[in-house]
């Protein structure tokens, strides 16, 4: 009989198969906070004991000009043959210990912590936030969406005096300085929007105009 498994896609697994470090732990996410808790190691005896087996009697039998690798291999093997249904069996208690620190949320099916269960409700925090909470946000918001407004509405009144026909150059033609829309370049101190007349006629001259377009003259 198949075994429903929770915690299929909030959880990392951090167990080791060999070595004397060998065993298995599980770390589980709350999907709300992503604040983790991590089930106790157990230790996997089997992985242990082969990496002390094959080291020790790999060490010998080189010694002895023996393939010590072989023996390391075959230790290896004996491990690895109950390491499935040992990490599997050490995952369902691990699943089971989990289930103590976080709450399954029956609308959006995700679970969730201490600190991001509503509890009066039955539900997570993203389906049943906190009224009080949610209050004071909305409140700040309805600040913030007034005080935009009337910045607006400032904005608008300054607008009314604002030149709009008034020519303006934002990089300076002389050093290549964004401008900003001012009268002078911050970086060089060429005057901006403000082409220099004709000699011959008075007339605007283009930037870099070798001719007065008006009269024809050099410039």
């Amino acid at each position: 009989m198949s075994t429903e498994i929770s915690f299929s896609n909030n959880y990392r697994d951090l167990c080791e198969q060999h070595g004397t470090g060998a065993g298995f732990q599980f770390e589980f996410s709350c999907q709300r906070c992503w604040d983790t808790w991590r089930s106790p190691f157990e230790a996997f005896t089997a992985g242990r004991a082969a990496g002390w087996v094959g080291k020790g009697v790999s060490a010998a039998w080189n010694l002895l000009g023996g393939n010590g690798s072989t023996i390391s291999n075959a230790a290896d093997g004996l491990a690895g043959a109950g390491w499935g249904s040992s990490r599997d069996a050490a995952f369902q208690r691990a699943v089971a210990a989990a289930q103590q620190h976080f709450h399954r949320c029956a609308r959006c099916t995700h679970h969730v912590c201490d600190k991001c269960w509503n509890a009066a409700q039955g539900l997570c925090l993203a389906c049943a936030p906190d009224t009080a909470a949610e209050a004071e946000a909305a409140r700040h918001r309805g600040l913030n969406d007034q005080v935009t407004e009337r910045a607006y509405a400032a904005g608008q009144q300054q607008g009314a005096g604002w030149d709009v026909t008034a020519p303006r150059q934002l990089v300076c033609p002389q050093c290549g300085t964004e401008t900003h829309g001012g009268a002078f370049c911050t970086g060089c101190g060429h005057r901006l929007a403000n082409p220099a007349p004709c000699g011959s006629c008075g007339g605007e001259l283009p930037t870099g105009a070798a001719f007065c377009p008006g009269c024809g003259a050099r410039q």
